[in-house]
């Protein structure tokens, strides 16, 4: 599913890019690739693209007791819990020029402000066994000492680049643990106690 989430992103990226004819991207300029494989002096899979990487993963603690059984057909099945993350995603400008990098992040912050909420209904993609999905993405600022930190641990070569908080996104292993029938009634037993005098 983070695949899915970060392939949707690319593909929606992309179209949006290439409908505003200012940012000369093709078919392959945007990529899910490790923005820390940039490399000035050698030819990578980075060079001339827009990429998005993912950075960071969390989970969601306040959806973390969600109930881990349901009804279905008159039994209660039981599954096993599912995992609410936040994906906190890089998308990075690694053009030829400045200038064309600017352009190209500017164009995806203003695709993401307008559109912050991606659903099974509103885009292009599908993710296979998944009838319904919906994920947010929210622009996540950092400090200046916290993008320092961030671009050192990605290699150190500052790109122009947005940090995106992606929640939530639900995991969960589809096979049935249990299954059992429904109580549809209490019966009542009465006991029989007699004192032995």
């Amino acid at each position: 599913m983070i695949y899915d989430v970060l392939n949707i992103l690319k593909t929606e990226t992309k179209e949006y890019l290439m409908l505003d004819g200012d940012n000369n991207i093709s078919e392959d300029s945007v990529v899910i690739e490790n923005i820390a494989n940039a490399d000035a002096t050698t030819e990578s899979k980075t060079q001339n693209k827009v990429c998005i990487s993912l950075y960071n993963i969390n989970e969601e603690q306040t959806l973390k007791n969600a109930p881990r059984h349901e009804r279905v057909n008159g039994e209660m099945v039981y599954k096993s819990n599912p995992a609410y993350l936040n994906l906190y995603v890089m998308i990075s400008a690694n053009r030829t020029s400045y200038e064309k990098s600017l352009k190209n992040i500017s164009s995806v912050v203003e695709f993401l402000q307008d559109k912050p909420v991606f659903t099974n209904s509103n885009t292009s993609e599908v993710i296979a066994g998944v009838d319904e999905f919906k994920f947010k993405v929210d622009l996540y600022s950092l400090q200046p000492e916290q993008l320092s930190y961030t671009w050192g641990v990605l290699g150190g070569k500052v790109l122009p680049s947005a940090l995106y908080k992606v929640s939530v996104i639900k995991l969960q292993k589809q096979a049935i643990k249990a299954a059992a029938p429904l109580i549809t009634g209490i019966q009542e037993t009465a006991f029989n106690i007699t004192k032995n005098l």
